[in-house]
């Protein structure tokens, strides 16, 4: 299987290699162009060509390094690295083959490295809630993350999307523009605990989307839940085997413009039909950490959420600059889900001054909150085992509330190059009162070839 993984990863990364030089090789005067959209410039004219007969390519890297400066459950200072290789095509097939209203897409990923919130950051008996490095995670491997098609009906009124994707491309969806990952994507995926799979992560699903209006949009879907895709070695599974039920969202979404400035308000729900684990009682309803039993088994679990997002001002009258606001809540089913609410609140001022009209700065701050039968349950776990000391190996850490925050900003050094540094504050990581809190400096670096 090792072996096997190591030369899916070789040849995706030879192959990236190999386009790279050949496209540097056909478009060598417009190559690292500070006003092309890609950094292997547009191929001599090919690459604007293609799109237009429909074909789209898709290649883009994203590196992460976190730092602790101070604190953490590990003042031993290091910094680690972990980055996210994209590669892709989207395909319009109403030019490509006329199919009127179609398109598709094919994407994959390769994420290496290492995170220091994992035993820098948080202790290794109970790691932090969120990640300073956002990027990390789901395995050191190369995964199938998109492949699907879509269609629109009835004058673009009905929208169907089917194929494999994850549940963030379409649902609480949400801008990556810090690199905490308490303030990046889709914030259901990260806390509904083992059912919903953010990228890079794909399940067999459709999405069904029906336009009310210009402003006003619902849309329902079903996901495959199936945690073997989860698997080292997993990334192209495209079976149903290992199947444990099916995640169904649903999402209105709301896109006002307030006095002309655009913004977006989404509320949801999601409900899962596979079995979940009751995070405390047993079988009989008694405390399974005292009686050693089996947990309890729900039918389901569910919850739902709310997304945020308002340009606030312009500046000098330009719409593309200026503050604007996002915020996010999520809560979750308190029988069955490690965390049961989160909330957070980010400010970004894009074009904050005129010598560097493109640049962005952002300040962030977001809430954890883990289920209260959670903590009792470790309290209960502990005095079964006899167990009060802290640094003890055996003990259980008593996990409550994270907060995490985050001062960055962004410098559009080209068109396809930002180099995002950044400060982040960790406090309580993992809910844990007895880890220090935790200084962590970071640098986010997103280019598209």
């Amino acid at each position: 299987m090792k072996k096997k993984h190591v030369n899916a990863r070789l040849i995706c990364q030879m192959s990236a290699a190999a386009a790279l030089v050949l496209a540097g090789n056909a478009m060598a005067a417009d190559a690292f162009s500070s006003d092309s959209k890609w950094m292997t410039g547009d191929w001599g004219g090919e690459r604007t060509r293609l799109i237009e007969q429909g074909i789209d390519i898709k290649a883009d890297y994203v590196g992460e390094m976190g730092a602790n400066l101070n604190g953490g459950y590990n003042d031993d200072k290091t910094a680690r690295y972990a980055d996210q290789f994209g590669l892709g095509v989207a395909l319009d097939l109403q030019k490509l083959w006329g199919w009127d209203n179609t398109q598709a897409k094919i994407q994959l990923t390769n994420r290496n490295g290492y995170n220091i919130s994992n035993d820098r950051v948080g202790d290794p008996r109970a790691g932090t809630l969120s990640s300073s490095q956002e990027v990390y995670g789901r395995g050191h491997m190369v995964r199938l993350t998109q492949l699907w098609i879509q269609h629109q009906f009835f004058d673009n009124k009905l929208d169907v999307k089917a194929g494999y994707f994850g549940e963030g491309e379409d649902f609480n969806t949400f801008p990556c523009e810090f690199q905490n990952l308490a303030f990046c994507g889709s914030q259901v995926g990260n806390w509904a605990t083992n059912i919903w799979y953010n990228w890079p992560v794909s399940q067999a699903a459709i999405r069904v989307k029906y336009n009310i209006n210009d402003e006003l949009y619902a849309q329902i879907g079903a996901y495959n839940q199936n945690p073997s895709q989860l698997e080292h070695g997993n990334g192209f599974k495209l079976s149903g085997s290992g199947t444990k039920g099916t995640v169904l969202p649903v999402e209105l979404v709301w896109s006002p413009k307030v006095n002309s400035l655009p913004g977006e308000y989404r509320v949801g729900y999601y409900k899962s039909t596979a079995d979940a684990d009751d995070v405390r009682e047993d079988v009989n309803g008694f405390d399974a950490a005292t009686t050693g039993d089996a947990y309890k088994t729900h039918s389901s679990k569910s919850g739902y959420w709310f997304v945020a997002q308002q340009q606030l001002t312009t500046h000098n009258g330009d719409a593309t600059r200026g503050l604007n606001i996002a915020a996010n809540a999520t809560f979750h089913d308190k029988d069955t889900n490690f965390i049961d609410n989160y909330q957070s609140v980010m400010f970004v001022y894009k074009g904050p001054f005129d010598a560097r009209p493109k640049d962005d700065i952002g300040i962030g701050a977001a809430r954890i909150h883990v289920n209260k039968d959670v903590k009792r349950n470790a309290e209960l776990l502990n005095a079964s085992n006899g167990v009060s000391d802290y640094d003890n190996a055996a003990f259980s850490p008593i996990r409550e509330t994270e907060y995490n925050y985050e001062l960055n900003y962004g410098f559009h050094v080209t068109n396809w190059l930002t180099v995002r540094p950044n400060l982040q504050y960790i406090t309580h990581p993992g809910g844990v009162d007895e880890v220090d809190n935790a200084l962590v400096a970071g640098l986010k670096i997103q280019s598209t070839f």
